[in-house]
């Protein structure tokens, strides 16, 4: 079939004409408000984030970034709801650790490796191993010599099964050769209580969510996770000062987009996400709370969480973590 030149001359003026409209819109990014899902209760650290570095993203964007808190199902109902809207970049969530635990221990209505984008991790947590202070041990090693003088005696709190909480004890128990034994709560604040009352006797968690009861000493730090120590807790040494090297229960907090978004449209996500959360003012405020900024390509954050993967599927299945 052959056109007539003017046909040939309308038909190519209708694909320029729609390589052009999606060129605008891809360089048009963003042209509506920014939903940042945070699959959190609010009033949680990652509420507190999406909220400072909010304003600044809204100036850089010209748009403005709506925090919406979708809490429940172990972050998966926040997530799921990302994958419910368009994978333009105009909605995004956050996500942690959990995600990857979730991957390994729960049956999901989405796949996590397929049906996200990863942007860019945001910051780090550590976590600090806290015993009450009626426990006789001052450090690292007395209380890992306690534990072994009392096997099975001793209890750690957790906020959820299989939670990074409940790994980062598993992993305890894995390398130091002792046992101690779960007690499960519903929230760190009464996970706490319980602890400084000596109901139970240690716990790991972010030192944010310990750090006054550890300076007015209701709690006793013993180590912190991480590879340096954190400005905010000072005289807590990491595990490998602490005689445990190798110990690792950082987390890490980071965005995803919908699957299905333009590499663009992440890249440039990625890029602006990055420079908000390292600017110096931003910076200091998350140091003050003993996190930390921690920002990798979308490439080198996929590779983080393939990692991570790995690891904690050897703690589950040392130690048998199930969620019934």
């Amino acid at each position: 079939m052959r056109f007539s030149g003017a046909a040939a001359r309308i038909a190519l003026a209708c694909v320029l004409t729609v390589f052009s409209g999606w060129s605008a819109a891809q360089q048009a990014f963003p042209s509506k408000p920014i939903r940042f899902i945070i699959p959190y209760p609010p009033g949680g650290g990652t509420t507190v984030v999406a909220h400072l570095i909010g304003p600044k993203l809204t100036e850089i964007w010209g748009q403005p970034v709506v925090v919406e808190n979708r809490p429940g199902g172990n972050t998966v109902i926040g997530h799921d709801a990302l994958l419910r809207l368009p994978p333009d970049g105009h909605a995004i969530v956050m996500s942690s650790s959990t995600f990857v635990l979730n991957s390994l221990l729960l049956r999901l209505p989405y796949d996590p490796l397929k049906d996200f984008a990863p942007v860019t991790t945001l910051y780090n947590s550590q976590q600090v191993l806290t015993i009450t202070p009626s426990l006789p041990a001052n450090n690292l090693k007395e209380l890992i010599a306690l534990a072994k003088s009392r096997p099975g005696q001793l209890n750690y709190a957790t906020v959820s099964t299989g939670g990074s909480t409940h790994l980062a004890a598993e992993l305890l128990n894995m390398m130091a050769g002792i046992k101690t034994q779960q007690v499960n709560y519903k929230g760190a604040g009464p996970a706490l209580t319980d602890q400084m009352s000596g109901q139970v006797q240690l716990s790991f968690t972010a030192p944010a969510a310990a750090l006054n009861y550890i300076k007015s000493g209701k709690l006793r730090a013993i180590a912190i996770s991480g590879e340096k120590r954190t400005p905010a807790l000072s005289e807590v040494p990491t595990f490998a000062e602490a005689g445990l090297p190798g110990f690792e229960a950082t987390l890490w907090f980071g965005v995803q987009a919908h699957g299905g978004t333009p590499k663009d449209i992440v890249n440039r996500l990625s890029t602006d996400l990055a420079r908000v959360i390292t600017l110096p003012e931003i910076s200091a405020k998350m140091v003050s709370q003993a996190t930390e900024p921690y920002v990798m390509t979308p490439e080198r954050f996929a590779a983080r969480m393939k990692g991570d993967a790995a690891t904690y599927a050897r703690i589950i299945k040392t130690a048998n973590i199930k969620i019934e």
